[in-house]
């Protein structure tokens, strides 16, 4: 079998790797960690989580546990890991990230059909290659890109600060699940209306991480993961309706619902650790200390992590990338992960799969893995086509509506329609369960059990 190189060990890369690995194919994974970090990178294992632990909801009934199915049923490495390093987090699949990514380094070292290199890349090599180097890529390999590409587009991301469970006030504090739904895996910080509206005005006064200059024009986050002082800038209310919604909670020392209430998610199996959920932040480290330590049970916390913000860029891949994550430009080369697009943790590792097993069919000269149009993999396809901007699965809604292509027949067209009305409906009724009823199966779940790879 034919040589072919993957760049970039996150979580496309070792997807991608694996696939290819699988396949038969002897492929040779180039990781520039240890030697060079990026600036939001610090472990040195392979497929490092940054911003969250959190790989979403679990539930086959949901849109995220349903890709999750499907990455299971396509062979995935990472939801194998993801299974081993599970942490408690109500119907969420969150992991130990340490753990997620020792058990993926050795998984990939092991293979008898990867070689795993250490080395900083500067140009793409004309052999066959799949490029998941993240969103964080630059240097003379952004320069090559950007060559062969032409303009990049770019946004800002952000991460949350992780505190010490043992520092936190168990007086003021208490675990519950919202709606009572799943184990109480969540640690719950009330607020009344008076803490919230305190809070709300420090954090919208604190001072933020100073910009580079090349970045201060191009500023814009990404909406759905945007610092907390960004959200709170947008009215005083923003954070009720988001984060710091309290609807499904009760606090058990009034017996009522809080005013507002900060959420805190395992970080690690050992639960020593816990992240501030929805708190991304751009602000510099003694403010988030002197301002997060506003928040009820937080007076005294030890912060393991303050919030980062750092720059993103991604390709126009309506433009450049066919289906299959294959670059129009060149034969063999193929795109993965967070730079094409897709947003998310499962999502970016998905896109991995499919660049993957898509490169491996090409030099057994097979034709692209297109999965149905009722699976959520396959919904990026038709979003990619018509919206050039990050997608997610949490966005059916906005595929759901958007133009179908011309150049399909007028069969497929209506064919289409329906199909993304199903899918908007599932989206709908899980997102917004109505007095807890069951949520039926839809066109998406059906779809799960007939993939069949050959």
């Amino acid at each position: 079998m034919a040589e072919v190189t993957v760049i970039g060990g996150g979580l496309a890369g070792c997807e991608a790797a694996w696939q290819l690995a699988e396949a038969g194919f002897s492929v040779r994974l180039l990781e520039m960690k240890p030697v060079q970090y990026t600036p939001a990178h610090h472990y040195e294992g392979l497929a490092e989580l940054v911003c969250s632990n959190s790989l979403k909801a679990d539930r086959l009934n949901s849109a995220a546990g349903l890709l999750k199915a499907e990455m299971t049923r396509l062979g995935s490495l990472l939801m194998r890991c993801a299974r081993k390093s599970a942490v408690a987090a109500g119907g969420a699949l969150a992991v130990d990230r340490k753990q997620f990514s020792d058990l993926a380094t050795e998984a990939i070292r092991n293979h008898p059909n990867i070689t795993l290199e250490t080395a900083v890349v500067t140009e793409i090599p004309d052999t066959p290659t799949v490029v998941a180097t993240g969103p964080l890529t630059e240097g003379a390999l952004a320069a090559d890109i950007e060559k062969r590409c032409g303009t990049r587009l770019s946004f800002f991301d952000a991460a949350a600060p992780i505190v010490s469970f043992e520092s936190l006030d168990k007086e003021k504090v208490f675990f519950a699940a919202r709606y009572g739904r799943g184990d109480a895996d969540y640690i719950n910080c009330p607020m009344n209306k008076a803490e919230y509206e305190e809070f709300y005005q420090a954090l919208i006064g604190a001072e933020r991480a100073p910009l580079h200059d090349c970045d201060k024009d191009a500023f814009r986050v990404y909406e759905g993961c945007m610092p907390i002082e960004v959200l709170a800038s947008r009215g005083m209310d923003t954070m009720r309706f988001g984060p710091l919604k309290p609807v499904g909670l009760t606090d058990p020392r009034t017996g009522h619902r809080p005013w507002a209430v900060v959420q805190l998610r395992r970080e690690n199996q050992e639960g020593t650790m816990y992240n501030l959920v929805g708190f991304q932040t751009n602000l510099k480290f003694p403010e988030q200390k002197r301002v997060f330590s506003m928040i009820p049970g937080l007076e005294h916390a030890e912060f393991h992590r303050y919030g980062v913000m750092h720059r993103n860029s991604f390709l126009d891949s309506p433009r450049l990338l066919d289906a299959d994550y294959h670059f129009r430009g060149q034969d063999g080369l193929y795109f993965a992960g967070q730079m094409t697009g897709v947003e998310g943790y499962m999502e970016s590792a998905a896109s991995g799969i499919l660049a993957g097993k898509n490169l491996a069919r090409q030099l057994q000269g097979k034709p692209p893995l297109i999965l149905p149009r009722e699976t959520m993999m396959e919904h990026w396809r038709h979003i990619s086509a018509v919206l050039p901007r990050r997608i997610s699965s949490r966005w059916v809604p906005i595929w759901a509506f958007c133009r179908i292509c011309r150049s399909e027949s007028a069969a497929n067209r209506k064919s289409i329609r329906h199909t993304r009305i199903a899918a908007w409906r599932h989206w709908n009724s899980t997102c917004r369960p109505r007095n807890n009823k069951a949520i039926p199966q839809t066109a998406c779940l059906a779809a799960l059990h007939g993939i069949v790879i050959t």
